[in-house]
């Protein structure tokens, strides 16, 4: 590769929609904020390697001495007697090295812990819209490998950089105070070290946030390629896939090439500048000399001290690219604060019971147009209300949007008397519930999956909380509660996680409940029995249904039929049954039964949904819904 061809090349633009970077400021005060926590530590390690610093610069002064007492004629006991000091500076840089070492790596290892919590924290508290955008593969990259590069900042580039500035520092003294004029020498290396470092500096930071970039998006095409391998094999997708991952890779080559150029260019351009301080000192110390200005241990003396802060310059030179790349990992993390929001404008009012209002609703997604058009909706606090309609009418927007996982375009959306967007997330988790088909089981144990929800459960309450879910097959498992689960360790269906996320729901004990295809993993049959199970137990508890199986929407107090983001119809089960619309369509449908022309147009693909849904519990649910009437 010739430098030629990528000498003029700069890190193109960040994507939009990827989760915030932050700035160089808000990078440097997160730094000074970790620093600062520790700030007993930090003042530590600086200490013991300051005295290794300034005991390392005694071997070389007492080097001039011994040559000086030489050309004056001294004697054998002069020279043993510093040579004596010499040994014992040498013995103290050890010690205290490594004892500022071990301070240090503590320090960093403390300081990456700390980051590694706030990262984690940040990440529970994101809003599901700002996670949705972004990617997968952004969060995971970020947690994956800007983490643990940021850690390295901490726990190796914090230390090294700060002994290696401490040393230049104690040496560049000890050499103005042997002989300002030698010392002066050391300017010499100072114009080539700026105009280099500042070539570098300027293009660096850009150049590693761009392959940051890449990486997740290498991280995000992969994800996509195997959560879609079935369908990439049906419909024969597989070039078209291969095709994105070539693509992502080679951007993923081009930003490496540009940061490796930078690299290229910058540490074959330091490594000729080292030599220049040495040689300043020989030259004027050699002038000087025969002038009597100095003497031949002050050139002795200097000429050591150049090479021994030439060391140290050249570790923070090379430590220039991994801080850059650890800075580049910190503006990554830290820019997940800025995606999580600030709850500086929260309201302090808390709702006053469960009841639901959405007035003058509207919601689009960032790729198209409006989802709900001005919808309203009063449920009562405590009411079982189910929401059913054909495929994309809006019905699980609706639930997100009452969530407060996402926000209206226009209107509002109030629990108890509140604006359920202005409300602190924790405040929000604990009065409101959402669950979802989809359910994930961490690696731990059932115990721990459960008291997510409630900290303080004993195993009677995470035994009922089973029970009450039908989830007969925990109470079999070999160690019970503490039985793990997930990864290498016991697999779940996915029937059997959503009882855990169901039973989840129970030790919450949340205001309002909002189940979105929340039994949709369970055949019909345990379905029916595990919402009835919910129903006794939720009682008094305002429970939003979103329902793709009509018994559901028969056991509800009201129903509310959703068509092309609008609120069609809304009555009780026998109230729509009587006016015979829409829902008394779908009603028939799904018994089989012939429907009217302008569902067969407009609403066929529901009812076909509808019909498959409940098919095999058509008999019990006819027997239950003739008793109903």
């Amino acid at each position: 590769m010739s430098t030629a061809s990528v000498s003029t090349r700069t890190a193109p633009p960040m994507k939009s929609g990827r989760l915030p970077v932050a700035g160089r400021a808000e990078t440097r005060r997160a730094f000074a904020q970790l620093l600062l926590s520790e700030k007993g530590r930090v003042a530590g390690a600086i200490g013991l390697h300051l005295v290794a610093a300034v005991a390392a610069a005694v071997a070389p002064l007492l080097l001039g001495e011994i040559i000086d007492g030489l050309a004056a004629g001294g004697g054998v006991e002069g020279v043993d007697r510093l040579a004596v000091g010499i040994a014992v500076s040498c013995v103290a840089v050890v010690v205290f090295t490594w004892a500022g070492t071990y301070v240090a790596h503590r320090l960093g290892e403390r300081l990456s812990a700390r980051m590694r919590e706030q990262f984690v924290d940040r990440c529970l508290r994101l809003p599901m819209p700002v996670v949705e955008r972004a990617g997968s593969g952004d969060l995971m990259t970020r947690s994956s490998a800007d983490v643990p590069e940021a850690g390295a900042l901490f726990r190796d580039g914090v230390p090294q950089v700060t002994v290696s500035i401490l040393k230049v520092l104690v040496f560049l003294g000890a050499m103005f105070w042997v002989s300002p004029l030698l010392g002066l020498c050391m300017l010499v290396a100072v114009p080539p070290i700026a105009t280099g470092t500042r070539w570098y500096l300027k293009r660096a930071r850009h150049g590693y946030l761009r392959e940051r970039e890449t990486e997740s998006e290498i991280g995000d095409t992969i994800a996509a390629s195997a959560d879609g391998a079935r369908t990439t094999e049906a419909y024969r997708l597989e070039d078209q896939r291969r095709r994105a991952g070539d693509d992502t890779v080679a951007a993923s080559w081009g930003a490496v090439r540009y940061t490796l150029f930078l690299r290229t260019v910058f540490f074959p351009f330091l490594d000729g500048t080292y030599a220049l301080p040495t040689a300043a000192v020989l030259l004027v110390g050699g002038a000087f000399y025969f002038d009597g200005a100095v003497s031949l241990g002050m050139v002795a003396s200097c000429a050591v001290l150049t090479r021994q802060i030439m060391f140290p310059l050249d570790h923070i030179l090379m430590w220039i690219e991994r801080v850059q790349r650890g800075a580049a990992a910190l503006a990554r993390i830290e820019g997940v604060a800025d995606a999580e929001g600030s709850e500086d404008g929260a309201t302090a009012e808390r709702p006053a019971d469960g009841t639901v209002e959405l007035r003058g609703v509207r919601y689009a997604y960032p790729t198209g147009g409006d989802v709900l058009h001005g919808v309203s909706l009063h449920v009562p606090a405590g009411e079982r209300f189910a929401v059913v309609g054909p495929s994309g009418a809006g019905k699980s927007t609706l639930a997100r949007l009452v969530s407060g996982a996402d926000v209206p375009r226009e209107g509002t959306v109030h629990i108890g008397g509140v604006d359920v967007a202005a409300l602190p997330l924790d405040v929000r988790r604990g009065r409101v519930t959402l669950v979802t088909q989809e359910h994930h089981v961490f690696t731990a144990t059932l115990r721990d999956n459960l008291v997510l929800a409630k900290d303080e459960a004993g195993d009677d309450e995470l035994e009922s909380a089973l029970a009450a879910v039908g989830a007969d097959w925990a109470f079999d498992l070999p160690e019970g509660l503490d039985t793990r689960l997930g990864g290498t360790a016991r697999e779940l269906d996915a029937a059997s996680a959503q009882q855990i996320a169901l039973a989840r729901i129970i030790l919450a004990d949340p205001d309002v409940v909002i189940l979105d295809e929340a039994t949709a993993m369970l055949d019909p049959r345990a379905a029916r029995d595990t919402e009835r199970a919910l129903g006794a137990v939720l009682e008094g508890r305002t429970v939003i249904a979103i329902a793709h199986r009509l018994h559901t929407a028969h056991d509800a107090d009201r129903i509310a039929v959703v068509e092309q983001g609008v609120v069609a119809e809304l009555g009780s089960h026998d109230e729509l049954i009587a006016r015979d619309g829409h829902y008394a369509d779908l009603w028939r449908a799904w018994h089989g039964e012939p429907v009217s022309h302008e569902l067969a147009q407009d609403g066929e693909p529901v009812s076909h949904e509808l019909a498959q849904d409940a098919e095999p519990v058509g008999h019990e649910l006819g027997e239950d819904a003739a008793t109903a009437r």
